[in-house]
């Protein structure tokens, strides 16, 4: 079968070609375009341009070797590129998208931890208090939720957060 002029099996060749560049260039310049997954939150273009890879490369090997009509060798293609794209998201990008998201902290997340103080809070300003995770070191500035000095090296207790202020206050070893 001919398309534009060109055997079908080059327009898959063509087609698996492309995608794979685009696959390259998203890996380097997919950050500029995450603005567009915000839009569509359903159209995932590492989804999008791994299923338009799998159809065209499925499509081109089914040519080659089957003497199937060219559309049944597309609709068997497009499944094939189904099952691998829900492969994919299921077992690979859903993972990665979790464990991202596992080691950031957000404000809230601080209050009731115990950090130390690395610079001393004087009683109507700020200080810097270390906090210390499994995924490293937090350094935040900090002040004295009661109003009063806490020296260098104490432990203290994060009660609350203001503006990405932390306020603390001395905590008690039992």
């Amino acid at each position: 079968m001919e398309l534009f002029g060109l055997p079908i099996q080059t327009i898959y060749l063509y087609t698996l070609i492309f995608s794979g560049i685009l696959i390259i260039l998203y890996i380097f310049f997919g950050d500029m375009a995450e603005g567009l997954g915000e839009a569509a939150s359903f159209l995932n273009p590492v989804l999008l341009l791994a299923f338009i890879t799998f159809t065209s490369a499925a499509g081109y090997i089914l040519e080659l070797l089957t003497s199937l009509n060219s559309l049944v060798n597309l609709l068997i293609g497009a499944a094939i590129a189904l099952i691998l794209d829900t492969l994919l998201n299921v077992f690979v990008l859903v993972p990665l998208s979790s464990a991202e998201e596992s080691l950031v902290y957000t404000e809230e997340s601080l209050r009731g931890r115990v950090g130390t103080v690395l610079i001393p809070i004087p009683k109507d300003g700020y200080g810097e208090v270390m906090i210390e995770n499994i995924s490293g070191r937090i350094s935040k500035p900090a002040e004295s939720y009661e109003n009063t000095f806490i020296a260098e090296g104490k432990k203290v207790l994060i009660v609350d957060v203001d503006n990405g202020v932390i306020q603390v206050m001395e905590h008690e070893q039992i």
